[in-house]
């Protein structure tokens, strides 16, 4: 497996999962980060190193394109806006895409898109 998506050090920090009560962010005032894989900018929004659980949005940029890889954990996607595509079909705002760890897949836009992901072990 190879993970192609990672945050950056140095960038700003996520939420952490809260122990007890309720977290928040607001990602209006945040600015998208690398993400290792061109094309693709990231807004982490809560992780939990322990856990290995993460939520990220990412921004798709029009054109950018990843060659097969997987995850070790289970990716849940939820298209919010746009178009995303793996080699399998194009999504729409709205869909919902999940993929078993491990599962190869590629992944890319060809107009841009924003989708938010769930990263959570297997």
């Amino acid at each position: 497996m190879s993970e192609i998506f990672n945050r950056q050090a140095g960038a700003a920090s996520p939420l952490t999962l809260p122990r007890a009560g309720s977290g928040y962010v607001d990602s209006s005032g945040s600015e998208w980060q690398e993400s290792g894989a061109e094309g693709f900018l990231i807004k982490p929004l809560m992780e939990n190193p322990e856990t290995g659980v993460r939520t990220w949005l990412m921004k798709v940029e029009p054109g950018a394109f990843s060659e097969l890889h997987a995850h070790a954990e289970v990716e849940q996607i939820y298209v919010v806006e746009g178009s995303f595509y793996d080699q399998e079909k194009t999504y729409g705002a709205g869909a919902y895409i999940v993929r078993a760890p491990g599962a190869m897949h590629t992944a890319g836009s060809d107009t841009g898109a924003v989708v938010l992901l769930f990263y959570s072990p297997g």
